[in-house]
């Protein structure tokens, strides 16, 4: 009898365990650390362009925390590559240390725009799945890609790229300074597809997508 009773209350108590467990793993609290990581377009006369990305590093380290990460990465012929990545750190607590840190980036982004050279494509897609890849290994809560480019991406023979999705559920993927292109002029609907198809790749891997051309006004970009 005794038996009988705790097997029926083993039935009754190991489903309400499991929801318990699912719960608590469910509502657990998003950290509230930023990870951003930028793709600097290098290819052709879009290196014309880079003097404005310092704009925006500077604005993106003055506005990152402590506990907060920061890379910036240059797209050029192949991107899906550590080596692609210039420069990047995690902000320590210590604001003396912190402080040092945006210092040596600040310094290392420099080095780059000096001797930074022309690539000859432009895997934008690349550089996309190093930064996921990269920010999902910070363990951010909330991971920003800023992509810095004209957003046509030119692939060298052999690579694939557009058959690979973009896991990109909780990302916010923003384009800056998406110049036009001479061809744009001619027809508006290249530069107008470019950015639609962007879009439809983001949104359909699960992120959410934003375009902002004026870098004077900076101040959304990091918006969770």
């Amino acid at each position: 009898m005794k038996n009988k009773i705790y097997f029926n209350l083993t039935l009754v108590i190991m489903p309400v365990l499991v929801l318990l467990v699912a719960c608590s793993s469910n509502d657990a609290p998003v950290p509230d650390t930023r990870g951003v990581y930028l793709l600097i377009d290098t290819s052709g006369t879009y290196t014309q362009e880079l003097e404005q990305a310092r704009r925006v590093i500077n604005f993106t380290l003055s506005n990152l925390s402590p506990g907060d990460s920061f890379a910036v990465a240059r797209v050029d012929t192949g991107s899906f590559s550590e080596k692609d990545i210039v420069t990047k750190t995690t902000f320590d607590a210590r604001p003396s240390v912190s402080n040092e840190q945006k210092r040596v980036f600040q310094a290392n982004i420099n080095t780059f725009l000096k001797e930074v050279k022309s690539s000859s494509h432009t895997d934008i897609t690349g550089g996309i799945l190093q930064a996921i890849e990269y920010l999902d290994e910070t363990g951010a809560g909330h991971k920003t890609i800023l992509v810095f480019s004209d957003l046509k991406e030119e692939l060298r023979e052999g690579y694939v790229r557009s058959e690979i999705p973009l896991a990109l559920s909780g990302y916010s993927v923003v384009a800056l300074n998406v110049t036009k292109l001479r061809s744009d002029n001619v027809d508006p609907r290249e530069y107008l597809g470019r950015l639609d198809d962007w879009k439809q790749r983001v949104e359909t891997g699960g992120g959410r997508w934003r375009v902002v051309n004026n870098l004077e006004r900076l101040e959304s970009l990091l918006e969770i």
